[in-house]
């Protein structure tokens, strides 16, 4: 139940409002080469192919959006776990979490998974072997909150923005496909439209880091209140 969930709200749900420009695309470019041949054998083709090729299209889409937003604007910012706000918020040298918490914390880690986090010594000397550590033990405490409903949810908004930021950047290069296209073709209401398109999702592209910033420290205060809890 909480995998369909997640599938929805967060995969689903984005792929949605930012395949407005595939199907546009699709539907004037490609689904008026056929339409006219299928008629002439049964007179519903058209529509029942274009539902199948439209839900096709945002199937591939959810597999694109999560490939972009992962490995180009998570890996851009975070380098994959080595950077997330779970990591450095761990991290003996960041201060946004108080120092009694973050060693109830350290203490909770070492007793449940026998885990010891470096010391502030050792990760100054060493901050990637923290790091790893630290994101290792991430996976632990994920793991064992995997049924908490509260950090399902927050996990639901992080990938949400995620994947909409993904999502946007293939919707914006497509969008632009359309306005560069209406311009050799003349048709002035697609070149409306190709211009409101590409203003809309240029914007998430451009508050991306702030967004995925402040969605993954949501996520990563949620993650070790909800560990502290158990």
């Amino acid at each position: 139940m909480a995998v369909n969930t997640y599938y929805l709200k967060a995969r689903l749900f984005p792929t949605v409002l930012t395949s407005i420009p595939a199907l546009i695309l699709y539907n004037n470019f490609v689904a008026s080469l056929y339409h006219d041949k299928l008629e002439n054998i049964y007179t519903a083709l058209p529509i029942i192919t274009d539902l199948v090729f439209s839900g096709a299209i945002i199937f591939l889409l959810v597999q694109i959006n999560r490939f972009l937003s992962k490995e180009i604007f998570q890996r851009l910012y975070f380098k994959d776990e080595i950077n997330m706000p779970t990591t450095n918020l761990l991290l003996k040298s960041n201060n946004e979490l108080e120092i009694s918490i973050k060693q109830k914390i350290d203490e909770k880690i070492k007793n449940k998974f026998d885990i010891t986090l470096l010391s502030s010594i050792e990760e100054s000397a060493d901050e990637p072997r923290a790091r790893k550590l630290i994101a290792t033990t991430v996976s632990q405490i994920r793991n064992v909150l995997r049924d908490n409903s509260l950090l399902l949810q927050h996990n639901i908004e992080y990938g949400f923005f995620r994947n909409l930021i993904g999502g946007s950047f293939l919707a914006f290069a497509i969008s632009l496909i359309i306005l560069i296209s209406s311009y050799y073709t003349g048709d002035i209401a697609t070149r409306n439209l190709g211009f409101i398109l590409t203003s809309i999702y240029f914007l998430p592209i451009i508050l991306s880091k702030v967004i995925i910033n402040r969605y993954g420290k949501y996520y990563a205060k949620i993650l070790y209140e909800q560990f502290l809890t158990i």
